[in-house]
């Protein structure tokens, strides 16, 4: 004898008992009364040869039919290979995500996601958003945007010859699309397709100096700067320590040890995220404790002029290179890594020693955790052997002006 089926009388007359029991409504889906009188709609089904059971809702709030439509929906997912529980977790979150779908929403909550990046790196992607992808994209559903749309954005950008901004920009973009696929709100990132459709920059030349006599000649000239002290500091640090402008600029006096002779930048401020160590020889020491009076009180070794609660300006040391009569095809601040590259290479220090102290990119991620001290003793004779050789080259300069106006 087939068994009845529920109805919505006998759903809304079910009175508590003992124990929990179930009334069924055909094809897995049943009415769990509790011996409190509440009545909840379950859905038993199997899924990969497990058995599971689908929370539907609570009786009367979901009447017989709209249960009946919700099981009915749920077969349809199992004969589409989904697992209607999972699909619900997912919609649950998609519902809790998705306040606001737009894309400016979602690059922010990106944004905010990723307080872990350099400050710098962070407020550089959230103006170029604000600058060049917000006004076209942000009032978009994310879920909305189209390839060609992003393209149109970039092209606009790579129109104004501003090659790098626009390859930084799909970037940016492809990272905040890609946080909506893992948050449920996208299935797809459509910067993907977008490999091969924008030009690309050429590598960037930083001007430099590499042959020894007219390396003297900058040292010297660089000695007779007669700017503000701090700034003759750094032009004179620079090219014994070789970082990058900026994590030079923004050095602390807490990252120094003058007795052990080292500087150590934390993570945060390396362009590759590691932590990095720099051997200071005796004659960056010697600058360092020439100029710790000065600004030894405050937080950064070269405080802007302005305040001291900055570090200096990121032009100040170019604009001192070009007060010294070094114009931007000469010379610049980043060409001091070229100069020490080039020149250590010639003087026959390993490849090795020479690429760790530039801190330069390590593909493999488990030997980038070591970079920090890779090579450490090597790397601490060589810098030695570097401020030597920069002043015999200061020495030898000298030597030849002397020479030189005695003749004349």
């Amino acid at each position: 004898m087939a068994r009845k089926s529920l109805t919505d009388m006998a759903a809304r007359n079910a009175k508590g008992k003992e124990k929990p029991y179930k009334l069924s409504a055909g094809s897995g889906l049943y009415l769990l009364v509790m011996p409190n009188g509440s009545r909840y709609w379950r859905m038993k089904y199997a899924f990969a040869g497990k058995e599971k059971l689908l929370s539907i809702g609570v009786y009367p709030e979901i009447a017989l039919k709209e249960a009946l439509e919700k099981r009915d929906a749920a077969r349809v997912q199992l004969r589409a290979g989904q697992d209607p529980s999972e699909e619900k977790q997912l919609q649950k979150l998609k519902a809790e995500l998705s306040l606001d779908d737009r894309f400016e929403a979602v690059a922010l909550e990106w944004l905010e996601s990723r307080r872990d990046l350099a400050a710098s790196t962070w407020t550089k992607a959230k103006w170029m958003l604000e600058t060049y992808a917000f006004p076209w994209l942000g009032r978009r559903p994310i879920d909305g945007i189209s390839t060609a749309e992003v393209l149109a954005v970039l092209r606009r950008l790579e129109s104004q010859d501003k090659i790098e901004s626009t390859q930084r920009l799909r970037q940016i973009c492809g990272q905040v699309f890609r946080y909506a696929v893992a948050t449920g709100r996208l299935d797809r990132d459509p910067t993907s397709a977008l490999r091969g459709a924008l030009k690309t920059a050429k590598n960037r030349h930083y001007a430099s100096i590499t042959e020894p006599a007219k390396v003297g000649e900058l040292l010297r000239a660089i000695d007779g700067y007669t700017g503000q002290f701090t700034t003759l500091c750094a032009l004179r640090l620079a090219p014994l320590v070789f970082t990058r402008p900026g994590e030079l600029r923004k050095a602390e006096w807490s990252e120094v040890d003058l007795e052990a002779r080292q500087w150590c930048i934390p993570g945060e401020k390396m362009k590759m995220g590691v932590a990095h160590i720099v051997p200071l020889s005796r004659q960056a020491v010697a600058i360092l404790r020439e100029l710790q009076p000065v600004t030894g009180k405050g937080r950064f070794v070269f405080p802007s002029i302005r305040s001291g609660r900055d570090p200096m300006s990121e032009n100040t040391v170019n604009a001192a290179l070009r007060r010294l009569g070094y114009g931007t095809d000469d010379m610049t601040g980043h060409g001091f890594r070229s100069m020490a590259s080039t020149l250590l290479h010639e003087m026959g220090w390993t490849s090795d020693a020479i690429e760790r102290q530039l801190a330069h990119s390590e593909r493999n991620p488990i030997k980038a955790a070591y970079n920090r001290a890779e090579h450490l003793p090597e790397r601490r004779e060589m810098m030695q052997a570097w401020a030597d050789y920069l002043d015999r080259l200061r020495e030898k300069q000298s030597r030849a002006t002397q020479l030189c106006a005695k003749r004349a």
